[in-house]
Protein backbone atom coordinates (compact mmCIF):
# COMPACT_ATOMS: atom_id res chain seq x y z
CA UNK A 1 0.00 0.00 0.00
CA UNK A 2 1.05 3.41 -0.94
CA UNK A 3 0.41 6.83 0.07
CA UNK A 4 1.86 9.76 -1.15
CA UNK A 5 1.79 13.43 -1.11
CA UNK A 6 3.73 17.02 -1.48
CA UNK A 7 5.27 19.29 0.58
CA UNK A 8 6.34 22.90 -0.61
CA UNK A 9 8.67 25.02 1.24
CA UNK A 10 7.23 28.51 -0.53
CA UNK A 11 4.14 28.15 0.76
CA UNK A 12 4.74 29.70 4.71
CA UNK A 13 5.50 33.40 3.56
CA UNK A 14 3.18 36.31 4.47
CA UNK A 15 2.84 36.99 7.71
CA UNK A 16 1.34 34.03 9.02
CA UNK A 17 4.82 32.46 7.55
CA UNK A 18 6.88 35.14 9.68
CA UNK A 19 4.94 34.70 12.80
CA UNK A 20 5.46 30.96 12.09
CA UNK A 21 9.27 31.42 11.23
CA UNK A 22 10.01 33.36 14.23
CA UNK A 23 8.17 30.39 16.29
CA UNK A 24 10.79 27.96 14.75
CA UNK A 25 13.65 30.06 16.38
CA UNK A 26 15.98 27.61 18.17
CA UNK A 27 17.36 27.73 21.39
CA UNK A 28 20.73 28.91 19.66
CA UNK A 29 18.85 31.47 18.10
CA UNK A 30 16.97 33.04 20.66
CA UNK A 31 20.17 33.86 22.70
CA UNK A 32 21.49 35.42 19.78
CA UNK A 33 18.67 37.64 19.38
CA UNK A 34 18.30 38.26 23.18
CA UNK A 35 22.10 38.83 23.57
CA UNK A 36 21.85 41.27 20.78
CA UNK A 37 18.88 43.19 21.92
CA UNK A 38 20.79 43.10 25.26
CA UNK A 39 24.26 44.51 23.66
CA UNK A 40 22.09 47.09 21.68
CA UNK A 41 20.37 48.25 25.17
CA UNK A 42 23.63 48.77 26.84
CA UNK A 43 25.32 50.07 24.39
CA UNK A 44 22.34 52.92 24.35
CA UNK A 45 22.75 53.32 27.73
CA UNK A 46 26.29 53.90 27.67
CA UNK A 47 27.19 55.61 24.46
CA UNK A 48 29.30 52.28 23.27
CA UNK A 49 29.56 52.36 19.62
CA UNK A 50 31.41 49.03 19.12
CA UNK A 51 29.21 47.40 20.98
CA UNK A 52 26.22 48.34 19.48
CA UNK A 53 27.40 46.90 16.05
CA UNK A 54 27.89 43.80 18.27
CA UNK A 55 24.20 44.04 19.49
CA UNK A 56 22.87 44.77 15.79
CA UNK A 57 24.62 41.53 14.42
CA UNK A 58 23.73 39.47 16.98
CA UNK A 59 20.27 40.31 16.78
CA UNK A 60 20.07 40.45 12.72
CA UNK A 61 21.86 37.26 12.26
CA UNK A 62 18.69 34.99 13.61
CA UNK A 63 16.13 37.51 11.61
CA UNK A 64 18.66 36.99 8.28
CA UNK A 65 18.52 32.97 8.48
CA UNK A 66 14.47 32.95 9.53
CA UNK A 67 14.13 35.35 6.53
CA UNK A 68 16.53 32.87 4.03
CA UNK A 69 14.69 29.63 5.23
CA UNK A 70 10.90 31.08 4.92
CA UNK A 71 12.10 32.55 1.34
CA UNK A 72 13.48 28.90 0.17
CA UNK A 73 11.51 27.59 -2.16
CA UNK A 74 11.84 23.59 -1.68
CA UNK A 75 9.25 21.47 -3.53
CA UNK A 76 9.69 18.08 -1.60
CA UNK A 77 7.11 15.19 -2.59
CA UNK A 78 7.19 12.20 -0.56
CA UNK A 79 5.56 8.47 -0.71
CA UNK A 80 5.18 5.97 2.00
CA UNK A 81 4.73 2.35 1.58
CA UNK A 82 3.77 -0.75 4.13
CA UNK A 83 5.14 -4.16 4.05
CA UNK A 84 3.09 -5.91 4.82
CA UNK A 85 -0.07 -3.53 5.35
CA UNK A 86 -1.80 -6.20 7.59
CA UNK A 87 -0.04 -8.18 9.91
CA UNK A 88 -0.40 -10.12 13.40
CA UNK A 89 -0.36 -9.05 16.55
CA UNK A 90 3.24 -9.41 17.60
CA UNK A 91 4.62 -9.52 14.51
CA UNK A 92 6.66 -6.62 13.18
CA UNK A 93 6.16 -4.52 9.49
CA UNK A 94 8.21 -2.46 7.82
CA UNK A 95 7.62 1.26 6.36
CA UNK A 96 9.48 2.86 3.82
CA UNK A 97 9.98 6.52 3.08
CA UNK A 98 11.09 7.95 -0.07
CA UNK A 99 11.80 11.36 -0.58
CA UNK A 100 11.98 13.09 -4.13
CA UNK A 101 12.98 16.49 -4.58
CA UNK A 102 10.80 18.28 -7.67
CA UNK A 103 12.22 21.48 -7.67
CA UNK A 104 15.45 22.47 -9.45
CA UNK A 105 17.40 23.78 -6.63
CA UNK A 106 18.93 21.48 -4.42
CA UNK A 107 18.00 20.99 -0.61
CA UNK A 108 19.77 21.58 2.76
CA UNK A 109 19.34 19.35 5.71
CA UNK A 110 16.51 17.99 6.04
CA UNK A 111 14.96 15.89 9.33
CA UNK A 112 12.48 13.66 8.48
CA UNK A 113 9.74 12.45 11.42
CA UNK A 114 6.91 10.34 10.77
CA UNK A 115 3.92 10.46 13.47
CA UNK A 116 3.17 6.36 14.57
CA UNK A 117 1.07 5.84 17.43
CA UNK A 118 2.86 4.99 20.94
CA UNK A 119 2.18 1.14 20.87
CA UNK A 120 3.99 1.01 17.43
CA UNK A 121 7.21 2.21 19.22
CA UNK A 122 9.05 5.23 19.32
CA UNK A 123 8.70 7.58 16.73
CA UNK A 124 10.98 7.73 13.77
CA UNK A 125 13.48 10.49 12.86
CA UNK A 126 15.74 10.35 9.87
CA UNK A 127 18.51 13.50 9.23
CA UNK A 128 18.64 13.55 5.04
CA UNK A 129 21.56 15.71 3.65
CA UNK A 130 22.07 17.52 0.45
CA UNK A 131 19.93 15.93 -1.94
CA UNK A 132 19.98 17.02 -5.57
CA UNK A 133 17.46 18.65 -7.90
CA UNK A 134 15.47 15.73 -8.93
CA UNK A 135 17.29 13.56 -6.66
CA UNK A 136 15.69 10.65 -4.21
CA UNK A 137 16.16 9.02 -0.62
CA UNK A 138 14.88 6.09 1.11
CA UNK A 139 14.08 5.47 4.00
CA UNK A 140 12.59 2.53 6.57
CA UNK A 141 11.63 1.90 10.17
CA UNK A 142 10.16 -0.70 11.95
CA UNK A 143 6.52 -0.99 13.58
CA UNK A 144 5.40 -3.69 16.07
CA UNK A 145 2.41 -3.89 18.19
CA UNK A 146 1.05 -6.83 20.85
CA UNK A 147 -2.30 -5.29 20.71
CA UNK A 148 -4.82 -6.00 17.90
CA UNK A 149 -6.58 -3.02 16.25
CA UNK A 150 -6.18 -0.05 13.17
CA UNK A 151 -3.36 2.13 13.91
CA UNK A 152 -2.86 5.54 11.62
CA UNK A 153 0.85 6.18 10.73
CA UNK A 154 1.55 9.65 9.35
CA UNK A 155 0.90 12.52 8.43
CA UNK A 156 4.63 12.66 7.58
CA UNK A 157 7.00 15.84 8.65
CA UNK A 158 9.62 17.56 6.96
CA UNK A 159 11.97 19.72 9.33
CA UNK A 160 14.37 22.07 7.67
CA UNK A 161 17.23 23.78 9.43
CA UNK A 162 19.52 26.60 8.15
CA UNK A 163 23.43 25.96 8.18
CA UNK A 164 24.00 27.81 12.01
CA UNK A 165 20.97 26.35 13.16
CA UNK A 166 19.42 29.24 14.49
CA UNK A 167 16.12 28.47 12.84
CA UNK A 168 14.08 25.51 12.16
CA UNK A 169 10.74 25.49 10.15
CA UNK A 170 8.34 22.47 9.73
CA UNK A 171 6.23 21.56 7.20
CA UNK A 172 3.59 18.18 7.17
CA UNK A 173 2.65 16.38 4.23
CA UNK A 174 -1.65 15.55 3.78
CA UNK A 175 -1.30 11.94 3.10
CA UNK A 176 -1.41 9.17 5.77
CA UNK A 177 -1.66 5.02 5.80
CA UNK A 178 -3.74 2.62 8.42
CA UNK A 179 -1.87 -0.38 9.63
CA UNK A 180 -3.87 -3.11 10.53
CA UNK A 181 -3.20 -5.27 13.43
CA UNK A 182 -5.23 -8.88 13.31
CA UNK A 183 -5.23 -11.45 15.73
CA UNK A 184 -3.01 -14.03 16.24
CA UNK A 185 -4.08 -17.08 14.56
CA UNK A 186 -2.75 -21.04 15.27
CA UNK A 187 -2.66 -23.64 12.68
CA UNK A 188 -5.80 -26.21 13.29
CA UNK A 189 -5.06 -29.88 13.48
CA UNK A 190 -7.33 -31.84 10.74
CA UNK A 191 -10.18 -33.38 13.02
CA UNK A 192 -13.85 -34.67 11.58
CA UNK A 193 -17.17 -33.67 13.62
CA UNK A 194 -20.52 -35.16 13.24
CA UNK A 195 -23.21 -33.38 11.59
CA UNK A 196 -27.04 -33.50 10.18
CA UNK A 197 -28.16 -31.25 7.75
CA UNK A 198 -27.21 -31.04 4.72
CA UNK A 199 -24.53 -28.16 3.59
CA UNK A 200 -21.41 -28.84 5.06
CA UNK A 201 -19.25 -32.43 5.23
CA UNK A 202 -16.03 -33.40 3.96
CA UNK A 203 -15.64 -31.84 0.48
CA UNK A 204 -18.19 -30.47 -1.92
CA UNK A 205 -21.53 -31.51 -2.62
CA UNK A 206 -23.12 -30.92 -5.75
CA UNK A 207 -26.84 -30.13 -6.44
CA UNK A 208 -28.91 -30.75 -9.67
CA UNK A 209 -30.39 -27.60 -11.28
CA UNK A 210 -31.83 -29.98 -14.15
CA UNK A 211 -34.18 -31.88 -13.16
CA UNK A 212 -36.20 -32.99 -16.56
CA UNK A 213 -37.13 -31.24 -19.52
CA UNK A 214 -40.32 -29.24 -18.53
CA UNK A 215 -38.36 -28.40 -14.68
CA UNK A 216 -34.69 -27.17 -16.51
CA UNK A 217 -33.44 -23.66 -15.19
CA UNK A 218 -31.66 -21.83 -18.11
CA UNK A 219 -28.84 -19.40 -17.67
CA UNK A 220 -27.82 -16.88 -20.35
CA UNK A 221 -25.26 -18.36 -22.25
CA UNK A 222 -21.59 -17.18 -21.60
CA UNK A 223 -18.56 -17.36 -23.36
CA UNK A 224 -16.99 -20.71 -23.57
CA UNK A 225 -19.99 -22.72 -23.27
CA UNK A 226 -20.57 -26.01 -25.01
CA UNK A 227 -22.66 -25.19 -27.92
CA UNK A 228 -24.57 -28.79 -26.90
CA UNK A 229 -26.01 -27.22 -23.91
CA UNK A 230 -28.19 -24.93 -25.73
CA UNK A 231 -31.51 -24.90 -24.41
CA UNK A 232 -34.01 -23.67 -28.01
CA UNK A 233 -37.03 -23.37 -26.32
CA UNK A 234 -35.69 -20.73 -23.64
CA UNK A 235 -33.73 -19.50 -26.57
CA UNK A 236 -36.75 -19.27 -28.25
CA UNK A 237 -39.26 -17.62 -25.26
CA UNK A 238 -36.54 -15.16 -24.13
CA UNK A 239 -34.84 -14.15 -27.37
CA UNK A 240 -31.29 -14.81 -26.47
CA UNK A 241 -29.26 -17.86 -26.32
CA UNK A 242 -30.05 -19.95 -23.24
CA UNK A 243 -27.78 -22.93 -21.87
CA UNK A 244 -29.03 -25.78 -18.92
CA UNK A 245 -27.63 -25.69 -15.94
CA UNK A 246 -25.54 -28.57 -15.37
CA UNK A 247 -24.38 -29.70 -11.92
CA UNK A 248 -23.20 -27.21 -9.65
CA UNK A 249 -20.85 -27.81 -6.57
CA UNK A 250 -22.35 -26.46 -3.49
CA UNK A 251 -19.73 -25.48 -1.07
CA UNK A 252 -19.96 -26.22 2.67
CA UNK A 253 -20.91 -23.73 4.99
CA UNK A 254 -19.49 -22.87 8.63
CA UNK A 255 -20.77 -19.84 10.63
CA UNK A 256 -17.92 -19.15 13.42
CA UNK A 257 -19.84 -16.98 16.24
CA UNK A 258 -18.04 -14.93 18.46
CA UNK A 259 -19.92 -13.87 21.60
CA UNK A 260 -18.51 -10.22 22.72
CA UNK A 261 -20.82 -9.44 25.41
CA UNK A 262 -19.23 -7.44 28.29
CA UNK A 263 -20.81 -9.17 30.90
CA UNK A 264 -19.36 -12.32 29.98
CA UNK A 265 -15.69 -11.76 30.43
CA UNK A 266 -13.27 -10.61 33.08
CA UNK A 267 -9.87 -8.81 32.32
CA UNK A 268 -8.46 -6.79 29.66
CA UNK A 269 -4.96 -7.52 28.13
CA UNK A 270 -3.71 -9.24 25.38
CA UNK A 271 -3.97 -12.57 27.80
CA UNK A 272 -7.27 -11.83 28.77
CA UNK A 273 -10.24 -14.45 27.73
CA UNK A 274 -11.83 -12.24 25.64
CA UNK A 275 -8.63 -11.84 23.29
CA UNK A 276 -8.58 -15.78 23.40
CA UNK A 277 -11.80 -15.82 21.91
CA UNK A 278 -11.29 -13.29 19.40
CA UNK A 279 -8.08 -15.06 18.25
CA UNK A 280 -9.67 -18.39 18.06
CA UNK A 281 -12.08 -17.10 16.00
CA UNK A 282 -9.59 -15.95 13.82
CA UNK A 283 -7.67 -19.15 13.81
CA UNK A 284 -11.11 -21.16 13.24
CA UNK A 285 -12.04 -18.47 9.79
CA UNK A 286 -8.79 -19.23 8.25
CA UNK A 287 -8.73 -22.90 8.80
CA UNK A 288 -11.93 -23.35 7.42
CA UNK A 289 -11.40 -21.22 4.55
CA UNK A 290 -8.45 -23.20 4.00
CA UNK A 291 -10.24 -26.31 3.94
CA UNK A 292 -12.55 -24.40 0.91
CA UNK A 293 -15.61 -23.38 3.40
CA UNK A 294 -17.72 -20.66 2.70
CA UNK A 295 -17.19 -18.95 5.74
CA UNK A 296 -18.52 -15.84 8.04
CA UNK A 297 -18.32 -14.57 10.97
CA UNK A 298 -21.40 -13.76 13.46
CA UNK A 299 -21.45 -11.52 16.44
CA UNK A 300 -23.72 -11.69 19.61
CA UNK A 301 -25.76 -8.44 18.40
CA UNK A 302 -26.28 -10.05 14.72
CA UNK A 303 -23.52 -8.44 13.07
CA UNK A 304 -22.59 -11.05 10.08
CA UNK A 305 -19.35 -10.58 7.79
CA UNK A 306 -18.74 -10.41 5.34
CA UNK A 307 -22.49 -10.32 4.74
CA UNK A 308 -22.37 -10.44 0.75
CA UNK A 309 -23.88 -13.37 -1.33
CA UNK A 310 -26.80 -15.60 -0.12
CA UNK A 311 -26.65 -15.99 3.81
CA UNK A 312 -23.78 -13.74 4.47
CA UNK A 313 -21.65 -16.18 3.21
CA UNK A 314 -18.33 -16.04 1.08
CA UNK A 315 -20.03 -16.90 -2.40
CA UNK A 316 -16.99 -18.02 -4.38
CA UNK A 317 -13.36 -19.43 -4.51
CA UNK A 318 -12.48 -16.14 -5.53
CA UNK A 319 -14.06 -13.94 -3.40
CA UNK A 320 -12.38 -16.40 -0.10
CA UNK A 321 -9.46 -13.81 -0.08
CA UNK A 322 -11.44 -10.97 -0.38
CA UNK A 323 -13.88 -12.03 2.32
CA UNK A 324 -10.85 -13.40 4.57
CA UNK A 325 -9.41 -9.92 4.59
CA UNK A 326 -13.15 -8.59 5.82
CA UNK A 327 -13.47 -10.43 8.19
CA UNK A 328 -9.58 -10.23 9.78
CA UNK A 329 -10.15 -6.44 9.66
CA UNK A 330 -13.38 -7.32 11.63
CA UNK A 331 -12.05 -9.16 13.64
CA UNK A 332 -8.93 -6.28 14.16
CA UNK A 333 -11.02 -3.94 16.01
CA UNK A 334 -14.21 -6.13 17.23
CA UNK A 335 -14.57 -4.37 20.90
CA UNK A 336 -16.97 -5.92 23.70
CA UNK A 337 -20.88 -5.46 23.23
CA UNK A 338 -23.20 -4.05 25.37
CA UNK A 339 -25.56 -6.33 25.17
CA UNK A 340 -27.44 -9.18 27.37
CA UNK A 341 -27.84 -12.06 25.44
CA UNK A 342 -27.83 -14.37 22.00
CA UNK A 343 -30.96 -13.77 20.50
CA UNK A 344 -29.90 -11.66 17.83
CA UNK A 345 -27.48 -14.23 16.65
CA UNK A 346 -30.30 -16.60 17.01
CA UNK A 347 -32.53 -14.81 15.18
CA UNK A 348 -29.60 -14.76 12.32
CA UNK A 349 -29.17 -18.29 12.17
CA UNK A 350 -31.92 -19.76 9.57
CA UNK A 351 -33.60 -23.06 10.41
CA UNK A 352 -31.93 -26.23 8.59
CA UNK A 353 -29.12 -25.29 6.08
CA UNK A 354 -26.87 -23.14 8.37
CA UNK A 355 -24.01 -25.97 7.84
CA UNK A 356 -21.29 -25.92 10.52
CA UNK A 357 -21.45 -23.57 13.39
CA UNK A 358 -18.02 -22.88 15.27
CA UNK A 359 -19.33 -20.42 18.25
CA UNK A 360 -16.70 -19.06 20.87
CA UNK A 361 -18.73 -18.47 24.27
CA UNK A 362 -17.79 -16.34 27.69
CA UNK A 363 -19.87 -16.72 31.00
CA UNK A 364 -23.23 -18.29 30.77
CA UNK A 365 -26.36 -18.37 32.61
CA UNK A 366 -28.80 -20.56 32.74
CA UNK A 367 -30.52 -18.01 30.06
CA UNK A 368 -28.26 -17.79 27.53
CA UNK A 369 -27.29 -21.67 28.02
CA UNK A 370 -30.88 -22.17 26.60
CA UNK A 371 -30.66 -20.08 23.87
CA UNK A 372 -27.32 -21.40 22.78
CA UNK A 373 -28.73 -25.13 22.58
CA UNK A 374 -31.62 -23.89 20.23
CA UNK A 375 -28.91 -22.69 18.12
CA UNK A 376 -27.80 -26.01 17.77
CA UNK A 377 -31.34 -27.25 16.00
CA UNK A 378 -30.43 -24.46 13.15
CA UNK A 379 -27.40 -25.81 12.25
CA UNK A 380 -25.89 -29.25 11.00
CA UNK A 381 -23.44 -29.43 13.37
CA UNK A 382 -21.86 -27.34 16.53
CA UNK A 383 -18.80 -27.09 18.14
CA UNK A 384 -18.31 -24.39 21.19
CA UNK A 385 -15.72 -23.16 23.17
CA UNK A 386 -16.94 -22.06 26.37
CA UNK A 387 -15.18 -19.75 28.88
CA UNK A 388 -14.11 -19.32 32.34
CA UNK A 389 -13.87 -15.85 32.78
CA UNK A 390 -13.43 -16.46 36.79
CA UNK A 391 -10.82 -18.96 36.69
CA UNK A 392 -9.06 -16.84 34.01
CA UNK A 393 -8.83 -14.13 36.22
CA UNK A 394 -8.07 -16.13 39.29
CA UNK A 395 -6.04 -19.21 38.76
CA UNK A 396 -9.29 -21.59 39.94
CA UNK A 397 -12.72 -20.87 40.57
CA UNK A 398 -15.01 -21.66 43.51
CA UNK A 399 -16.61 -25.26 43.63
CA UNK A 400 -20.01 -23.83 43.19
CA UNK A 401 -18.90 -21.83 40.34
CA UNK A 402 -17.50 -25.09 38.49
CA UNK A 403 -20.47 -27.58 39.44
CA UNK A 404 -22.71 -24.55 37.63
CA UNK A 405 -20.18 -24.33 34.67
CA UNK A 406 -20.17 -28.43 34.00
CA UNK A 407 -23.91 -28.34 34.19
CA UNK A 408 -24.22 -25.99 30.97
CA UNK A 409 -21.71 -28.15 29.38
CA UNK A 410 -24.29 -30.50 30.54
CA UNK A 411 -26.83 -29.42 28.80
CA UNK A 412 -25.43 -27.99 25.54
CA UNK A 413 -24.06 -31.53 25.13
CA UNK A 414 -27.58 -33.33 25.97
CA UNK A 415 -28.51 -30.72 23.28
CA UNK A 416 -26.22 -31.81 20.92
CA UNK A 417 -23.49 -29.70 20.96
CA UNK A 418 -20.10 -30.44 21.17
CA UNK A 419 -18.83 -28.38 24.03
CA UNK A 420 -15.02 -27.80 25.01
CA UNK A 421 -14.42 -26.50 28.58
CA UNK A 422 -11.54 -23.88 28.17
CA UNK A 423 -8.76 -23.15 30.83
CA UNK A 424 -6.81 -20.24 31.57
CA UNK A 425 -4.02 -20.60 28.43
CA UNK A 426 -5.98 -23.06 27.16
CA UNK A 427 -4.01 -24.30 23.56
CA UNK A 428 -6.66 -24.33 20.73
CA UNK A 429 -5.05 -26.70 18.78
CA UNK A 430 -5.30 -29.46 21.62
CA UNK A 431 -8.91 -28.34 22.40
CA UNK A 432 -9.82 -28.52 18.32
CA UNK A 433 -8.21 -32.06 18.84
CA UNK A 434 -10.25 -32.52 22.14
CA UNK A 435 -13.64 -31.71 19.98
CA UNK A 436 -13.12 -34.08 17.02
CA UNK A 437 -12.37 -36.88 19.85
CA UNK A 438 -15.99 -35.60 21.86
CA UNK A 439 -17.68 -36.15 18.06
CA UNK A 440 -16.23 -39.35 17.49
CA UNK A 441 -17.62 -40.80 20.96
CA UNK A 442 -21.20 -39.29 19.66
CA UNK A 443 -21.10 -40.38 16.73
CA UNK A 444 -20.70 -43.68 17.57
CA UNK A 445 -23.01 -43.60 20.04
CA UNK A 446 -25.92 -42.25 17.42
CA UNK A 447 -24.56 -45.21 14.86
CA UNK A 448 -27.73 -47.02 15.05
CA UNK A 449 -29.78 -43.57 14.47
CA UNK A 450 -29.96 -40.87 16.42
CA UNK A 451 -32.48 -39.30 18.50
CA UNK A 452 -35.69 -38.51 17.81
CA UNK A 453 -35.32 -40.04 14.21
CA UNK A 454 -32.84 -38.28 12.75
CA UNK A 455 -29.58 -40.45 11.55
CA UNK A 456 -26.31 -38.79 12.22
CA UNK A 457 -23.45 -39.13 9.70
CA UNK A 458 -19.40 -37.35 9.69
CA UNK A 459 -18.85 -34.32 8.23
CA UNK A 460 -15.50 -33.18 7.55
CA UNK A 461 -13.46 -30.67 9.38
CA UNK A 462 -10.31 -31.42 7.45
Amino acid sequence: MTAGGSASMEDGEGKGGLRAALGGLTTRGRSFLAAGIAAAICAYVLGQGDLLRVGLLLSVLPLVCVTVLLRTRYRVAGTRRLSPSRVPAGTEARVHLRMENVSRLPTGLLMLQDRVPYVLGPRPRFVLDRVEAGGRREVSYRVRSDLRGRYPLGPLQLRLSDPFGMCELTRSFSAYDTLVVVPRTQPLPPVRLSGEASGYGEGRQRSLALAGEDDVIPRGYRHGDDLRRVHWRSTARYGELMVRREEQPQRARCTVLLDTRRIAYQGTGPDSPFEWAVSGAASALVHMLERGFAVRLLTDDGSSVPGEGEGGFAGSTQESAHSAGLMMDTLAVVDHSDGGGLSRAYDVLRGGNEGLLVAFLGDLDDEQTAVAARMRQRSGGAVAFVLNSAAWMHGSASDAALTASEERLRLLRESGWTAVAVGPGADLAQLWQQAGQQSSVTQSALSGGAPGGTTGFTGGWS
